[in-house]
């Protein structure tokens, strides 16, 4: 009766020491819930960046497939006219105006 109930001792103290050390040190949970966190939010900012690539795969298929928004986008970022028109830039919406 002696020899089962020290191997239960045994393995108490075991888990009760192998419990301690998980929580305790600084590779325990703490860091483990951290490196989750991270990630987590790399998982995002993936998914993230797989949607803009799709993205602008789907803008180039466009682009490759019609031939008036092709012109269009060069007009756009080229600024380049046809003959006899004229371009009034008022200034660049995107920027913000100085103060």
């Amino acid at each position: 009766m002696k020899a089962p109930l020290t191997r239960f001792a045994y393995v108490m103290i075991f888990l009760v020491a192998v419990s301690y050390a998980f929580f305790a040190f600084p590779k325990g949970v703490h860091a483990w819930q951290e490196k989750q966190r991270q990630v987590q939010e790399m998982e995002k900012h993936n998914a993230k960046l797989a949607r803009e690539v799709e993205r602008q795969k789907e803008h180039i298929n466009r682009l490759n497939s019609n031939p008036s928004e092709q012109e269009l986008e060069i007009r756009k970022r080229l600024k380049l006219l046809h003959p006899n028109e004229k371009l009034y830039i008022m200034g660049d919406p995107d920027s913000k105006p100085a103060r």
